[in-house]
């Protein structure tokens, strides 16, 4: 009682006195609480005008980094225009002079109203130094009408528009305009046509009607007749003329600017000359700027200056206002450091709380971890940090069969039979993480069990020596079922393994018997062919008609037997080749296979029709392949109709057909098309060996896909095939059973 009182008695003491010592002095307490406020009113300020600083830099950074991506954004546009003006240009390198029908199917696929809204068509004005009456006279034989030349008159040099597309009216009319007899155009063509470099010209007027504003930019890109000459004057020898994009301004830069959030104030100005010429110019924000910025573009022979200009400081920094706030809060916050004592005194009180709390838990959760170790029906040991046995639990007494009371003190690893195996022990390192092995445990009795042993560490009382806990689970049972499992595993993989030898050994008998009869039969075959030859230049005069007949015929047979020997050996390949996947192009391959037959058989002529832009994933050989044998049938066996027609297409389903009006065939017997040597047309009649439509069914097989026809007596057949894209190959053993 004395000492409690005592302790009372000094804790007045010690609160009276700095209570008598404020009460003494209350001016330096408040002084104090005043060096306070000021002090962190300055520090407030200081920090308010730094980050306000920050932030002035930042948005400015930002506005320059948006003027930035404009810029760019327009000089990728006009880059997009230079690579749509060489797709033009690389026509001229496939045909010397293209026909209005080819330039109209080229610029038709492109569909550049709806994919390049700015870029008014594709054109070609051509390069001419003849007098007009020349220039009319080749201009009518070659197929273009009557010359209407605009502006009319004599001039040492012509550039009058020959092809535009798309057909819109403006277009139209703009097919004879002479774009060298207009200054600024003039300008941008000699320029290309010195460089041999693609030209911009400077703003222009593009249609050629008064009263409607349509001013924009044209991208010249000269066309020559021989790669590109290294002199002006060569160039000028070989000029054809240029390709020429026509483009919108205002619609460029709307589309380049799509999606893009941030300055779009800004004029553009063409300083390529003497006095800057205005290009575009837009005005989004009203008052004074907070930051401008200039940028210069280089392109195609023209120098750009961007003028950029941002909004006014409230919007050009949002966060003007949240820093204002953010200083009105700082002042607020000075103020509650009056609060300070009150704060840490109650901070005290939850403090003593929160310990209370704690210590209840800490009983609570040694509760809970009692009751898991008790009634858990997996075994628990808790080992202490030389690996001896703390505490075990009922079930893992039960497990190696000894009282649970008899464990405790034991070794841990004393308990296995295979302490000295090559399993490091539990307890032997590790960094603190949670390790599992599968041990042979020695149960009492005799009897050996595998256990599936979890260790982990668990961290024990002050002044406890506990280092982890071990949970012991018997799998005995279980390694037993896995080992049977992978016994009937190993028996499945030898079978599969001995009959894929098998079948393999069966492919290479079946390849080197056709390679063998193959070269076997030549040898007789040349023979034949050989002595039959020399029958007929020796002794031709001592045969009568029908014995040279004859001996034709054998000729005949002889020659047609190597083909079908070459036949079988190619339709083993097309079966047994690798196949190697890439995109293919079908309309531009189908249009080489065209032009082979046409150049085969000029004599026969077929109006062909391919659909633009097909595409499909297969090996390029083996499609070609599938292309000749198709469009070679249908163009065979269109000979001796009035309008031969052959059409290769893709249905809506991705499927692709081939389509023609050809001598057709009973549909009766369309089975037999795609068998080897099964022919529904006589020899005398359309010529073959039956070789062909057996080799596309292995192609499309091949790839994934399926083949069938449809067919009428004289009235023309149609074949329709896929090519899925992500189906797997097949082996060769497969497609050759097909």
């Amino acid at each position: 009682m004395e000492g409690r009182e005592t302790t009372r008695r000094d804790g007045r003491q010690g609160r009276t006195r700095p209570v008598a010592a404020t009460m003494a002095n209350p001016r330096r307490a408040h002084l104090l609480a005043l060096l306070v406020l000021l002090a962190s009113v300055v520090t407030v300020l200081a920090l308010w005008r730094s980050t306000y600083v920050r932030e002035v830099r930042t948005a400015e950074s930002r506005f320059v980094a948006q003027t930035a991506d404009v810029a760019n954004r327009i000089e990728q546009r006009l880059g997009h225009y230079e690579l749509l003006a060489g797709g033009g240009l690389s026509l001229f390198s496939s045909v010397s002079r293209p026909t209005p029908q080819q330039w109209y199917g080229y610029v038709e696929g492109m569909n550049l109203p709806e994919r390049v809204p700015s870029v008014r068509g594709l054109g070609f004005a051509g390069y001419l130094r003849r007098p007009l009456e020349e220039l009319a006279r080749e201009w009518e034989e070659a197929g273009y009408g009557t010359l209407d030349l605009r502006p009319a008159g004599q001039r040492p040099t012509y550039g009058p528009v020959m092809y535009l597309e798309p057909h819109t009216p403006q277009n139209l009319r703009a097919i004879g305009f002479d774009l060298y007899s207009e200054p600024v155009r003039r300008e941008a063509m000699q320029r290309a046509l010195d460089t041999g470099e693609p030209s911009l010209s400077g703003p222009v007027q593009l249609l050629l009607e008064p009263g409607q504003d349509s001013r924009g930019l044209v991208l010249f890109v000269p066309v020559f007749r021989e790669g590109r000459p290294l002199t002006p004057a060569a160039r000028r020898d070989v000029m054809l003329g240029w390709v020429f994009v026509p483009i919108s301004v205002d619609v460029m830069v709307e589309h380049a600017l799509a999606g893009h959030s941030g300055a779009t104030d800004f004029v553009i100005h063409d300083i390529t000359g003497a006095e800057p010429v205005p290009v575009y110019g837009s005005a989004d924000w009203a008052g004074e700027p907070a930051f401008t910025h200039s940028t210069l573009l280089e392109l195609a022979g023209r120098t750009w200056r961007i003028d950029f200009r941002s909004p006014p400081l409230a919007a050009a920094m949002p966060r003007l206002h949240h820093l204002q706030q953010t200083l009105a809060l700082g002042l607020f916050a000075s103020l509650l450091m009056y609060l300070v004592a009150w704060t840490l005194a109650r901070t005290q009180s939850r403090a003593h709380a929160l310990a209370m709390r704690m210590t209840e838990d800490y009983r609570r959760s040694e509760q809970r971890f009692r009751a898991a170790m008790q009634y858990s029906a997996i075994g628990k040991v808790l080992l202490d940090s030389q690996g001896d046995v703390v505490e075990a639990n009922p079930a893992f007494a039960r497990l190696v069969g000894l009282p649970q009371q008899s464990l405790v003190g034991v070794h841990f690893e004393d308990l296995f039979e295979d302490r000295h195996g090559s399993s490091a022990p539990l307890t032997d390192g590790g960094g603190g993480q949670v390790r599992r092995q599968t041990r042979m445990l020695h149960r009492k009795g005799g009897y050996t069990r595998h256990v599936q042993l979890t260790y982990a560490p668990v961290p024990g009382s002050v002044g406890e020596d506990i280092a982890g806990l071990v949970q012991a689970e018997d799998v005995t049972e279980r390694l037993r079922a896995q080992e049977r499992v992978q016994k009937l595993n190993r028996t499945l993989e030898h079978r599969v393994a001995l009959r894929t030898r098998e079948l393999s050994e069966a492919n290479q008998e079946l390849e080197a018997f056709a390679y063998s009869v193959s070269h076997d039969l030549r040898a007789p075959l040349r023979a034949i062919d050989g002595f039959s030859k020399v029958l007929m230049e020796r002794y031709a005069d001592s045969l009568d008609e029908a014995g040279r007949g004859y001996l034709q015929r054998v000729r005949g047979a002889a020659h047609r037997m190597g083909e079908l020997i070459d036949a079988m050996l190619l339709m083993s390949r097309v079966g047994r080749s690798p196949l190697q996947r890439e995109r293919i192009d079908l309309s531009r391959m189908a249009a080489d296979v065209a032009e082979e037959l046409h150049a085969a058989d000029p004599g026969h002529p077929v109006d062909l029709h391919i659909q633009p832009g097909m595409e499909a994933q297969g090996d390029a050989t083996l499609l070609r392949n599938l292309l000749q044998n198709l469009l070679g049938n249908a163009w065979k066996f269109t000979h001796g109709r009035e309008s031969p027609r052959v059409e290769f297409g893709q249905q809506e389903d991705g499927a692709f057909y081939i389509r023609d009006n050809g001598a057709g065939f009973d549909q009766e017997y369309v089975g037999k098309l795609f068998r080897p040597f099964q022919r529904l047309h006589d020899q005398k009649s359309f010529s073959g060996h039956g070789i062909g439509l057996a080799s596309v069914k292995r192609v499309v097989q091949r790839h994934g896909g399926t083949i069938s026809a449809e067919g009428k007596v004289d009235g023309g057949a149609m074949f329709r095939f896929t090519l899925p894209g992500d189906e797997p190959d097949v082996p060769p053993q497969e497609t050759a059973a097909g």
